[in-house]
Formats: C-alpha cells, structure tokens, sequence
C-alpha cells in the first residue's frame, strides 16, 4: 500500500508529512532515513506526523522525527506547516488554536498574510532543563580538542548550543557542531548555531541539526539563538535572524514571558511512496 504525503517547507527547512488522523503511525527508524533519503528517496530533514491529540485542551498531536529516523522534541518551521496543512484541510480557522507537540502544547496563529505565528513557550536555560551536566553559567566553555568554546545553552523543547561570531558565512559551524552535539555533556546531544550580531534588532543565523546536519533554517534554532542574546541584552525584543532560507520574526519580552516565532510555510506537492 502506498504511503501518501505532503512534502512542504518553511524557509528550506523541508519536511514530509503524514495525515496519521485515522490511522496509526507504523514506520520504523530505518524506513523512515530511506524515505529520507535525498538521492534515492522523497528527501527531507524531519517528517511530521499529525494524529488526534492526547491532551484533550489541544486540536491536534504532531510527531517528529529527523532525516535519520530519530525523534524530536519540537521543530519551529514544521509546527508552522503542521499549522498550514490542517488550516487547508479544514481543520483549523481563523484565531488561535494549540497544537500538542512531543514537548508540549503550542499555540498557533494563521495571519492573514499567509505567515503562521507561533507560541514557542518560555526558553528554559536551567542545565538540567536542556539538558547539559555543567553548572549554570553564560557563557558555558568547554575546552575540546586542545580548542576552547564558548557558547550559550537553553532549551526549546529540544537542546540548543549558541556560538556568537564575527561572521556567520565563515564561522567554522561543522567543526562546532561535531565537537558540542558529541560533547557527553550534552547526554541527548544538542542543535548548534552560529549567530553574528548585525544589530539589536537583526542577526545572522546558520544552524546543524542533530540527526539532519545543517539545514537552510531551523526555527527553534533561531528562538535559541535570539533568547541567548536577548538573555545577555545584546538585542531588543523583536528581532529579524535570517537564515539561509530565509527569514523568521522572534519576540522575546525576557523572563517570564513566552517566545513568539512567526513566519511562512510553504506547500510544494502531494505524493506517493510506493516501496
């Protein structure tokens, strides 16, 4: 029987996603990296799966799982297509509605403009929140390799490392990344992202996902990147982060308030997979 599915994207951050509202979701790790597999399969960077909710005060549960078949807690771009392909199939309207993600309830906005706003939660920096075996500090360093890195850490609804540079075109983010997500200090390895401040209200982001790699955007990537910075009063409130793919807005109030992210998803064909 044929898998059928949507690909769609948020600013490149692509994605496959299965309507699993009547029936179960049935695919194992290794089925799921050959589908996502870019030469001989669909290609993508996480797939998403959209069932019944498990808590009764959300409309609908979304899974997630990266190009190597593990498992996320959140994914920023995906909850925004998640959010756009029920809003096409008549399930979501107008106002906000929650959404239960692997992490928890989100809230979700569709704007008039196309562009889906979306209630990220409060970023959480305690070290056994991300989690990270170090003592609370900002910045973290580590010494890897005869190397010394210094980064923030938090957590939005999975773990994030944070490298400020002078230039995010060069920054060396594979080296980066290798040496952080394999870190034991990050016993569910980490996402990392290298920002270049260009003012308080605009940054420069590239991120490599754990279980993907480098992808052209990551929009829990950017909530991290902004929440460190907004945390050290390096930038304002609402800040523009683009990414290679594209561009996402953040708002941040600070300390407890919640995370807003907004930006486009984007359908690009229905599907069939058929091995």
């Amino acid at each position: 029987m044929g898998l059928h599915f949507t690909k769609m994207h948020g600013i490149g951050n692509d994605f496959v996603v299965l309507d699993c509202r009547t029936q179960p979701f049935a695919l194992a790790a290794g089925e799921i990296a050959r589908i996502a597999d870019r030469h001989t399969g669909v290609g993508f960077d996480q797939l998403l799966t959209i069932a019944p909710a498990r808590d009764p005060s959300c409309r609908f549960y979304y899974g997630i799982y990266n190009a190597d078949g593990s498992t996320s807690g959140q994914c920023g771009n995906g909850v925004r297509c998640v959010a756009a392909w029920l809003q096409r199939a008549g399930a979501l309207g107008a106002g906000v509605a929650r959404l239960e993600s692997p992490s928890g309830p989100v809230a979700v906005e569709l704007l008039a403009d196309g562009r889906v706003r979306v209630d990220m939660g409060e970023p959480r920096f305690a070290p056994d929140a991300i989690p990270l075996t170090l003592p609370a500090a900002d910045p973290y360093e580590l010494a890897i390799d005869r190397q010394r890195i210094e980064f923030g850490a938090v957590s939005m609804g999975n773990p994030h490392a944070v490298v400020e540079v002078a230039d995010v075109v060069s920054a060396p983010l594979a080296a980066l990344a290798a040496a952080l997500s394999t870190s034991a200090h990050f016993p569910q390895s980490c996402n990392v992202g290298v920002v270049q401040l260009v003012d308080r209200a605009h940054v420069r982001l590239r991120v490599r996902e754990r279980g993907v790699g480098e992808t052209l955007a990551c929009g829990t990537g950017a909530c991290a990147a902004v929440a460190v910075l907004r945390r050290r009063a390096r930038v304002d409130a609402t800040v523009a982060v683009d990414l290679p793919g594209g561009r996402l807005e953040i708002r941040w109030e600070g300390s407890g308030h919640t995370l807003w992210m907004t930006g486009p998803a984007a359908f690009v064909y229905e599907g069939d997979w058929n091995e």
